[in-house]
């Protein structure tokens, strides 16, 4: 039973190394950095597979992981997030097509955000995540998410337009 949930994970990892590769360079703003925590949390996943008690939960058990290994690596480093704009391009940020401003915006102003909201607007408009989903990810209420939300994407308008 341990080699078939271990080659599960090796399977959704395959398919999904992408998403996880954006989600540690949104928090790490860095190529290789986002590389790292990848690379230390499919580590962990591996290591620890047979604490997965149902299968069905490998999604938001590998993100909370991945979530975790991101805030590491940011406490360890205790660096600034550094503003890297080579993949940023308008497709990523379709969710956000009522604001009009550029995506390179968007991103600065997403990168300000607490690591709390971040993570949700992350799981949320890039890997779009339903909210119960990142309840069970974050460990949190639905309402707290929801709360977070909302308060990142009000912090997100205020930011943009005080920039125009």
């Amino acid at each position: 039973m341990a080699e078939d949930a271990k080659e599960i994970l090796i399977n959704y990892i395959k398919e999904n190394e992408n998403k996880f590769y954006r989600i540690a360079y949104s928090y790490t703003g860095q190529r290789d950095a986002a590389l790292d925590v990848v690379q230390e949390a499919i580590i962990k996943a591996l290591e620890n597979i047979e604490k997965l008690r149902r299968r069905e939960f490998i999604r938001t058990w590998f993100y909370r992981i991945l979530i975790n290994e991101a805030l590491t690596y940011l406490k360890k480093n205790k660096k600034y997030v550094s503003l890297e704009y080579e993949n940023i391009d308008d497709e990523n940020f379709e969710n956000f097509e009522n604001l009009s401003t550029s995506s390179i915006d968007i991103y600065k102003s997403i990168q300000k955000l607490n690591d709390k909201i971040r993570m949700i607007i992350i799981l949320r408009y890039f890997e779009n995540l339903k909210i119960e989903e990142i309840a069970q990810i974050t460990k949190l209420n639905v309402n707290t998410v929801k709360s977070r939300l909302y308060k990142g994407l009000k912090e997100i308008k205020i930011s943009i337009e005080g920039r125009k």
